[in-house]
């Protein structure tokens, strides 16, 4: 819709509240609601004010005045909120200099698309997040001077406390894949979800119960392009987390939020296409193209330096260990599950073609990440690097010197930072990571979740340590 059709649906509904939504840099929305009667046509072109300075890594508190300017084909009715709401997603822009804020993670994905179409590779990217969760029945955490703690229960999970009388049906940690009630006791959540996500459009291929205990589960949505998707993975965490609250549970994106048992990722299954044409398709390995295989070479050199964008959090590093199918080491296969690139063979259509990243998790913000990728890859092609022979055989199978020869993620992320640091420019000369957003990026990892980690005593410090 453009602008007068968005003002004439408003009165045709009898849309009574707009939302509109932004995201800051580490991948929260927020939001400012207007009552329906004071949105017209000159707020789509002068924006709507906003405090930029109280918005994480964003404006100094004397330059704190933005402008959110709405994106009126983005618009969908809420289905949560009430009075009757239409959402509108926002770019931010700089009232002084009249054009989009350097640090506006949406406006960095329309440059990613912008850098796409400059190069005369491809004029278009589609993605296919496969998006992780835990559905919990109970949190509950705090960090203090003399207390740290944290427990979760969930009564699907054979550790469960809350309810021994569903112990026949619980799931043992790593075998949660597939099964039917009453041990996947959350159908009834994920298909709800799935039907509001689709009831504002967006299309849903499959849900289901995902390998690990208390109440892991994946929601699979159609592919699109960059831009697209990355609104439609907010959406998605935003239906999730209400239809769960709904049901008094709680839901997380948290990668690694059970000690033992597989954590959440988020594989992201990525193409190229031209002209409506395929790039990725070939006679190549796995039925690649060349550019596909120059593409996927680029990923796997550049993965430690994009790591801290696709893996942000400390959390993200204890997902990515040995023995829970999360991979680790930086080599491709088809049908491999074990490798960091795996090239799907479900089909032969050439418009299925395409590659699929495993490492990423749903802690990422999904602009930043798709972003980084995409520039990743690209610098692949532009640079007609070549991957290694492919690894068709299980990693952790091998044997140490068979291993040690094949490079690997960072093991964690300060060390993944100090590779973006290391190796920036390949994000900044392409204009789309301004260097600014990395050096804020960079500061508040450091500042808040680094060296606050380190300061932090845990409970398994006193399990350890307590009577030495």
């Amino acid at each position: 819709m453009n602008v007068k059709d968005i003002l004439n649906f408003i009165k045709k509904e009898d849309i009574e509240v707009v939302d509109l939504r932004f995201v800051d840099i580490l991948g929260t929305w927020h939001h400012i609601s207007v009552p329906s009667r004071s949105l017209d046509e000159k707020a789509f072109y002068d924006g709507i004010g906003f405090d930029g300075s109280s918005i994480r890594m964003w404006q100094e508190i004397y330059e704190s005045d933005m402008l959110l300017i709405p994106d009126p084909t983005t618009a969908r009715i809420d289905p949560f909120m009430e009075p009757k709401t239409l959402v509108l997603l926002c770019d931010v822009y700089d009232p002084i200099k009249k054009e989009p804020y350097e640090l506006d993670p949406r406006v960095l994905a329309k440059k990613a698309l912008d850098y796409l179409k400059s190069t005369n590779i491809a004029d278009n990217v589609y993605i296919g997040p496969e998006i992780e969760f835990f559905i919990f029945d109970k949190v509950a955490f705090d960090v203090n001077t003399n207390k740290s703690f944290y427990e979760i229960d969930s009564l699907e999970a054979r550790w469960n406390t809350g309810n021994f009388e569903s112990l026949g049906y619980t799931i043992r940690h790593k075998e949660g894949y597939l099964p039917v009630p009453p041990s996947d006791s959350l159908h009834k959540i994920r298909a709800e979800a799935s039907l509001i996500l689709q009831s504002i459009g967006i299309e849903i291929e499959a849900f289901h119960h995902e390998v690990a205990t208390g109440g892991q589960g994946e929601i699979d949505m159609k592919y699109d392009n960059l831009l697209n998707m990355a609104d439609k993975v907010m959406w998605y965490k935003y239906v999730l987390r209400n239809v769960a609250k709904k049901y008094n549970k709680t839901v997380t994106f948290m990668p690694k939020p059970i000690y033992g048992d597989n954590g959440s990722g988020m594989h992201i299954h990525i193409s190229l296409w031209k002209n409506n044409e395929n790039l990725f398709y070939g006679s190549e390995y796995g039925g690649l193209s060349k550019l596909a295989l120059n593409f996927l070479a680029g990923i796997l050199e550049n993965a430690n330096t994009i790591l801290p964008f696709t893996n942000p959090t400390i959390n993200s590093f204890k997902r990515l260990v040995p023995g829970y199918e999360a991979p680790i080491y930086l080599a491709y296969s088809q049908r491999n599950r074990s490798a960091a690139i795996r090239v799907p063979v479900y089909s032969n259509e050439p418009k299925s073609k395409r590659i699929e990243i495993r490492f990423p998790d749903p802690s990422s913000n999904p602009y930043l990440a798709f972003s980084a990728i995409l520039i990743a890859g690209l610098d692949g092609i532009l640079n007609n690097l070549n991957p290694p022979e492919p690894m068709d055989k299980n990693i952790y199978k091998l044997s140490d010197e068979e291993r040690d020869k094949i490079p690997q993620l960072s093991k964690s992320l300060e060390e993944a930072i100090e590779n973006l640091i290391k190796n920036k420019s390949l994000l900044i000369k392409t204009g789309v990571f301004s260097e600014k957003l990395i050096e804020k990026f960079v500061q508040y990892k450091y500042e808040n979740e680094i060296t606050e980690y380190r300061l932090r005593i845990t409970p398994l410090d006193f399990y350890l340590y307590y009577d030495v």
